[in-house]
């Protein structure tokens, strides 16, 4: 058989022939024959790496993992354009020599370094598996299945010892005929929010009448290219206009309208939910791990108050300040609609958004108020409404279906235990069920 690699006669055969080309000073000649031969050799070369893998029977210079590494490393080098030029060393003449062992024992361990090679890639095909199972399926589930996911909203408020309700919410279990000819690509779209008002009931209130119809009127009609950044852009223009709205017919009465709200909105198309944020409401999702056998508390939003440090500089510098983890000392958020009194001094409306897919493990998602989460935790507030969920005591009624019953009884019941457990705010609890 002939032998794999190059010997040192043919290399020195090639630098001579090399060398005759730039003795004769030919330079246009030179160049695309000197580039046709060093892509012959780049070809042999990965030819010969070949053979070297394909069985236990082939004579190998290769010895350890080493000289394969380095291997790899000159063929993928010179593809890429940076191997040497005609007349420097060929692409295997830094490697070791041959050794003068037993070929048997060569083989033997080339077939160890193949088959470790492989285990490895094994074990890296299954951390990945492991970890990105969840996305796969995701997308297997979202985007490749023509199945999507019916979302039901559930909800229960207290007032709790405030004089009066300020949180506001909005459930639109289907509001895909509102938003026009949408996209093909989009079947359904839902909405879901909770508004929690400071300072008055008018901005949660005007937020829950208004926002979701700014969000109808600008949300994309016919096809798009990227149905994710036209629905991101199309969240960024609604909060920004229903904010402008509020503030200008604030700013119009006499005296000056102060209210202020925190906004936590998930708008669902099809399989994808987009939460945008405000402040310090929260929406969690639910979802069953089946490693462990467990539902998660799954954060979708990201809470904004002045002592995080991105919030902290921003306001530093438009000017504002933060003392006793309050902007000025007063406002507890340091992102919402309205709080006209606060935009000079960094507060915004620029909402946080994130992006989720849900999948088949998916139960429902809930979004609450920090008058709830002021008393629980998000793993109690999820337990608590599994317990609720799983409690046959809870059977249908007046025409309902028993799990109808049991999310709206678990509503209640978990608005009430943080009333309960102390919270003095007001408590606005809304889950979505997640269904087939």
């Amino acid at each position: 058989m002939a032998p794999l690699l190059a010997s040192g006669r043919d290399r020195a055969g090639r630098e001579d022939e090399d060398r005759g080309w730039e003795a004769r000073g030919d330079r246009k000649a030179r160049k695309p024959l000197v580039e046709k031969k060093r892509r012959a050799r780049i070809n042999e070369s990965l030819q010969e790496l070949r053979l070297l893998l394909a069985g236990p029977q082939v004579q190998a210079k290769l010895e350890n993992a080493e000289v394969l590494e380095l291997t790899v490393r000159r063929v993928q080098g010179a593809l890429r354009g940076r191997s040497r030029g005609s007349g420097g060393p060929l692409l295997f003449d830094d490697l070791p020599p041959a050794s003068s062992g037993d070929s048997g024992s060569l083989d033997t361990s080339l077939a160890q370094l193949v088959k470790n090679e492989g285990k490895g890639a094994k074990r890296k095909t299954s951390e990945e598996e492991k970890n990105g199972s969840e996305e796969l399926v995701e997308k297997k589930v979202c985007k490749a299945s023509s199945v999507i996911f019916s979302l039901k909203g559930y909800v229960a408020e207290r007032k709790g010892e405030r004089e009066e309700m300020q949180d506001a919410h909005v459930i639109l279990n289907d509001i895909t005929e509102e938003c026009g000819p949408p996209s093909s690509l989009i079947t359904r779209v839902s909405y879901f929010a909770v508004f929690d008002g400071h300072g008055g009931i008018r901005a949660s209130k005007f937020a829950a009448q208004n926002l979701h119809q700014n969000l109808i009127r600008k949300f994309p009609k016919g096809d798009v290219i990227s149905v994710e950044k036209t629905v991101k852009r199309c969240l960024l223009d609604t909060f920004k206009h229903t904010d402008e709205e509020f503030l200008k017919q604030a700013s119009s009465q006499k005296p000056a309208w102060k209210d202020g709200s925190t906004a936590t909105c998930v708008l669902a198309v099809d399989n994808t939910l987009y939460i945008a944020n405000l402040g310090d409401s929260r929406a969690i999702l639910c979802r069953y791990n089946e490693e462990s056998q467990k539902h998660a508390a799954l954060s979708l939003s990201k809470e904004h108050n002045p002592t995080q440090y991105e919030e902290r500089m921003r306001i530093q510098k438009a000017g504002g300040n933060v003392r006793d983890g309050r902007v000025l000392g007063v406002l507890e958020v340091s992102r919402s609609i309205g709080d006209g009194q606060y935009k000079r001094c960094g507060v915004t409306s620029v909402p946080d958004i994130r992006r989720c897919q849900l999948t088949p493990n998916d139960r429902f998602i809930l979004l609450a108020c920090d008058g709830l989460f002021k008393v629980f935790t998000p793993e109690e507030a999820v337990n608590f409404i599994l317990s609720c969920l799983e409690d046959e005591k809870i059977q249908s009624r007046e025409g309902k279906p028993a799990v109808d019953v049991r999310y709206e009884a678990a509503c209640n019941r978990l608005a009430s235990k943080a009333v309960q457990r102390g919270s003095a705010d007001n408590v606005t609890v809304m889950a979505v069920r997640i269904g087939p």
